[in-house]
């Protein structure tokens, strides 16, 4: 099982380092870290008592894995989720924000071990993904991997202005794609076929 540092370290090469896509609800980011991110916690690292696009560009590497530990993993409770579920449910927090903990809910509750989708990590939850667990050890990660592929292609669907973030230019799969697929066993991953199919109606 990777450490937590490792699993950030790896959140951190698939996210790269400063881009500031208009199309990006986030905002400017740097190594992940959006500028509303930044903003909600008041991270002014240039000391002008303004935080905005300069203090995106000023984050380090080491800075983000700190952000990335205490506010996507320690504070939201992931380390309280069996391990095999953690790598995949902490990459889509800093990816997603509580939206990863709402799939988990609504993937546990048709599992048959109901919790509510409110998107904080409770008891409740946690009983709900340990009895998941025990049930379909072999099993449970990839369905979240799963359940997570789904969300982002239909994010897309309905939001045409996010479809580059599914499916490249040269109609390949897209970062949300591959990041999803990195997470389940090769079986479960879509061919560029398949793919190809899924994505048909955007045009």
């Amino acid at each position: 099982m990777q450490t937590v540092q490792e699993i950030a370290n790896d959140i951190i090469a698939r996210e790269g380092g400063f881009v500031n896509d208009p199309d990006d609800p986030g905002g400017a980011t740097n190594y992940g870290v959006t500028l509303h991110t930044m903003q909600k916690l008041g991270i002014d690292l240039t000391g002008d008592y303004v935080v905005d696009v300069a203090d995106v560009k000023a984050l380090t590497r080491a800075q983000a894995v700190d952000i990335y530990i205490e506010h996507y993993f320690n504070r939201p409770g992931v380390s309280q989720l069996p391990e095999l579920l953690q790598p995949s449910v902490f990459d889509m927090m800093v990816n997603a924000g509580n939206n990863a903990v709402k799939l988990l809910q609504r993937l546990l509750t048709d599992m048959g071990f109901p919790c509510s989708p409110d998107g904080a990590i409770g008891p409740q939850t946690i009983s709900a993904a340990q009895r998941a667990y025990e049930a379909a050890p072999h099993h449970l990660a990839d369905a979240y991997a799963i359940a997570r592929r789904n969300y982002y292609y239909r994010l897309a669907d309905a939001r045409p202005a996010s479809r580059k973030y599914a499916r490249k230019l040269n109609g390949g799969k897209g970062g949300w794609i591959t990041r999803a697929e990195y997470f389940m066993s090769q079986k479960y991953r879509l061919t560029e076929a398949e793919h190809s199919k899924r994505v048909a109606a955007w045009g």
